[in-house]
């Protein structure tokens, strides 16, 4: 596709159908996200793909986890809360993600569900979890060089047919991450991306959410 295309078709898919990305459009897409740039070239991420079992024993441990209402200990704690414009997005998001689920605020199971949605990746057959090394002092900058590697690899996804959902959610049970793939406590949890075929059945992926006009983001100087 033409790259303003490939841009504009990705969003977050919340539906996908059983079927595999192969294994060598899997590496040529994450070959290709290595290109990403990065703070002095640095390339901080570290990668973990899950595909199949591997996939679906993970997500059934979250299941269980999230179920059993484990407490959350994200390496990358947040207690802050978006107020202003900010919060207006979030809830307007989250407004049009329920409408297309079919979840009435009125509706506490539906809720729920709607929630637990997130620890079954969404049925995705794949899941790759992005970590980082303690090493680095600057967690901002490594927040940067996380997001950029992230777009990229989400449009690489995109340009191959390949729908994504990226997912902080995930990273609310770091260790259970950890354990389960075997991974040193020096590498850091900041996110999940689900991914897959797109299941076109499923309405959640009819939601699109909007972007501000220009003006309100960006400012031009001569």
């Amino acid at each position: 596709m033409e790259f303003s295309d490939v841009v504009r078709a990705r969003h977050s898919y919340r539906g996908f159908t059983p079927k595999q990305v192969d294994e060598q459009t899997l590496r040529e897409i994450f070959e290709l996200a290595n290109w990403a740039p990065s703070n002095c070239n640095v390339q901080p991420w570290h990668v973990h793909v899950l595909s199949g079992d591997a996939c679906d024993r993970m997500r059934e441990k979250m299941k269980a986890a999230a179920a059993a209402e484990e407490p959350f200990n994200p390496d990358f704690p947040w207690e802050g809360k978006f107020s202003g414009e900010y919060k207006e997005r979030q809830i307007c998001s989250a407004l049009g993600l329920w409408e297309h689920q079919g979840v009435t605020r009125d509706n506490p199971e539906k809720r729920a569900w709607s929630w637990m949605r997130n620890f079954e990746f969404f049925d995705a057959p794949h899941i790759a979890f992005i970590f980082v090394t303690d090493q680095f002092p600057e967690l901002v900058r490594l927040a940067g060089d996380v997001g950029m590697y992230s777009q990229t690899l989400m449009l690489a996804m995109a340009d191959a047919g390949i729908g994504s959902c990226p997912q902080t959610s995930v990273s609310c049970y770091p260790d259970l991450v950890r354990k389960e793939l075997g991974v040193d406590s020096h590498y850091k949890l900041m996110m999940g991306l689900s991914f897959g075929y797109i299941d076109e059945a499923d309405s959640a992926n009819n939601l699109r959410t909007e972007r501000d006009p220009l003006e309100a983001t960006t400012s031009f100087y001569s």
